[in-house]
């Protein structure tokens, strides 16, 4: 299994039926292919649609259809479509279980930067500050390091996306909790150790006394 649809497995466990869910544009998208059997999720993209499905098959995408980041997207019998302003009525009027973000780097305080890099072009800011700041729950899904470079520092050097703590990170090594007190390490992938996850990691972590091995569902 590569790293990515690792993390999106742990992700979707996350998910609960009924949650109206934000997915971000990359990884996050993956989410929606390894929900739980029997768990219904309806799915909400920024730029106008409740009820997103998983990829469409070869032949059947539409142009006209997309996610956020305009890629291809199918659409579930019930599925709804809106303009820009009611969309994001959702996200800021806190209507918004959950959403799935892409980072590019967290810091101690459970901050997150992962709108742009200074000196790169940003095609469009897209909705991650509105995100961040308006959904019920915040889960980062991104590899844990970057070309070798830890990704959870102790001070974001990137501008942050929010001043709010987000309430999840998951990447390819451990799933950590962000607190009051700091960054808190709940479970490690299977086959790697605590001291693999703090080696790879620049920010200080507390490690959970009932910290255990991440599950991952099969299919």
């Amino acid at each position: 299994m590569d790293d990515k649809t690792l993390i999106a497995k742990r992700v979707a466990l996350e998910l609960r039926p009924g949650d109206l869910a934000n997915l971000g544009i990359g990884l996050p998208t993956l989410v929606a292919s390894y929900l739980t059997p029997g768990v219904e999720v309806f799915f909400q993209s920024e730029n106008g649609i409740v009820g997103m499905s998983p990829l469409p098959d070869i032949g059947f995408a539409d142009d006209d259809l997309t996610d956020a980041g305009g890629s291809p997207i199918g659409v579930l019998p019930g599925a709804c479509a809106f303009d820009s302003a009611f969309s994001f009525g959702l996200i800021r009027g806190g209507h918004l279980d959950v959403t799935v973000l892409g980072g590019l780097q967290i810091d101690e305080r459970g901050l997150l930067a992962n709108w742009m890099v200074p000196g790169k072009m940003v095609p469009g800011m897209g909705g991650a500050m509105d995100l961040v700041s308006g959904a019920k729950r915040v889960i980062v899904a991104m590899t844990h390091t970057a070309k070798g470079a830890p990704k959870i520092v102790k001070t974001c050097t990137l501008p942050l996306t929010s001043v709010r703590r987000v309430d999840l990170v998951v990447t390819e090594l451990a799933v950590i909790e962000p607190t009051a007190k700091g960054l808190l390490l709940r479970e490690v992938a299977p086959g790697v150790s605590v001291d693999q996850v703090i080696e790879a990691t620049e920010a200080n972590l507390l490690i959970a006394e009932d910290l255990r091995e991440m599950p991952i569902l099969a299919a």
